[in-house]
């Protein structure tokens, strides 16, 4: 049997496939399957699925490979998984762009992209060893924890940054909509510069002993890359949240954006149309972004607050970031000192 190595973010989604995270998925996505979800942001069965999800392989394995073969993926010299070729394919620098919506090396999801080899491999996936899903975020576990919990509505809310004042407005919001939240940060790759996993964790979880009602938010780390793909990711993410069990899913300003390269509500428009077309499964809360106001005195957004041109004070991970890397105390206007100190404590905030 042929192998072939693979990455740590390989290895996960393999993983993630195999829980069910990634439902419907069975195994990385075929040519059918891809060439279809970078035209529509469908599968080729037309339920969505916005991002492709592939296998890629050196260019010498894939012209090597027929249909009906079964390859073995390989992690530190070890078959963890194995593979059933469908189909062999290659995904083109113009389907990368047509996914991130820019061909720009800047932006961090294309280059990532671009440095894997176009060779792509299709086909249901079996992971081997089963030892890799110890720890595994598990469907079933979130949908037993929120049972366990009485919880009929739930909302999710996805993040790669600790908590501050406009995000913890939206998930206020949730929780007067919802009977619980839950809190699915990501713990998998993400860019240099952002925030470390313990940073995040250690944010949150000093908001939920000090701040949030005892037994009314769940917290727990979704381990996956961030691809900064913007509005796909932002609808991608909601399908994740719903396989976990979540009925609802916050979708704030450029959510999952980077850089600049998405409008701030690009996010809302491809989800409000794909939610008018098909069926998702969960209810997607399309929220605007909130501000300090100086007038209001309190955190607000443009749809209740008129002064957005006038007393708008912006609030953001980018924003805390750069406080924290210049040795500057956010305002608390921006974070909880709870929370900062938290972050504080870390041995390592940002990624380097």
């Amino acid at each position: 049997m042929r192998t072939a190595a693979i990455n740590e973010e390989t290895l996960q989604d393999v993983i993630n496939i195999e829980t069910g995270l990634l439902a419907p998925l069975r195994g990385f996505m075929g040519k059918e399957d891809t060439r279809s979800v970078v035209d529509s942001c469908c599968l080729k069965n037309g339920e969505v699925f916005p991002i492709p999800v592939t296998l890629d392989v050196p260019e010498e394995t894939a012209h090597a490979l027929r249909p009906g073969e079964t390859l073995g993926l390989t992690s530190g010299g070890r078959t963890v998984a194995e593979i059933d070729v469908e189909s062999v394919f290659e995904l083109t620098p113009e389907d990368i762009a047509a996914v991130f919506l820019t061909s720009e090396t800047a932006h961090p999801g294309v280059k990532k992209e671009l440095e894997r080899s176009p060779w792509r491999v299709g086909g249901p996936v079996r992971l081997l060893d089963r030892s890799l899903l110890e720890g595994a975020l598990r469907p079933e576990d979130t949908r037993r924890a929120f049972a366990e919990r009485g919880w009929k509505t739930v909302v999710g809310f996805q993040t790669r940054n600790p908590v501050h004042k406009a995000h913890e407005h939206l998930q206020r919001a949730g929780l007067e909509l919802c009977d619980g939240l839950f809190i699915n940060p990501i713990t998998g790759w993400k860019k240099k510069g952002d925030f470390t996993q313990e940073a995040v964790m250690a944010g949150y979880h000093a908001m939920i002993d000090h701040f949030y009602p005892k037994g009314r938010v769940y917290i727990a780390g979704l381990k996956t890359q961030m691809r900064y793909a913007g509005p796909r990711e932002a609808v991608f993410h909601a399908i994740i949240r719903r396989n976990l069990g979540c009925t609802h899913f916050i979708i704030g300003r450029d959510h999952a954006g980077v850089g600049g390269y998405y409008g701030a509500y690009d996010a809302h428009a491809l989800a409000r149309r794909l939610a008018a077309e098909n069926d998702l499964g969960i209810e997607l809360l399309l929220m605007r972004e909130p501000y300090y106001c100086t007038i209001c005195g309190q955190v607000v957004t443009d749809k209740h607050c008129g002064h957005y041109d006038t007393g708008r004070v912006e609030i953001s991970g980018t924003i805390i970031r750069k406080y924290l890397s210049e040795g500057h105390i956010p305002d608390e206007l921006m974070m909880r000192k709870e929370v900062f100190h938290a972050i504080l404590a870390c041995k390592q905030i940002f990624i380097e």
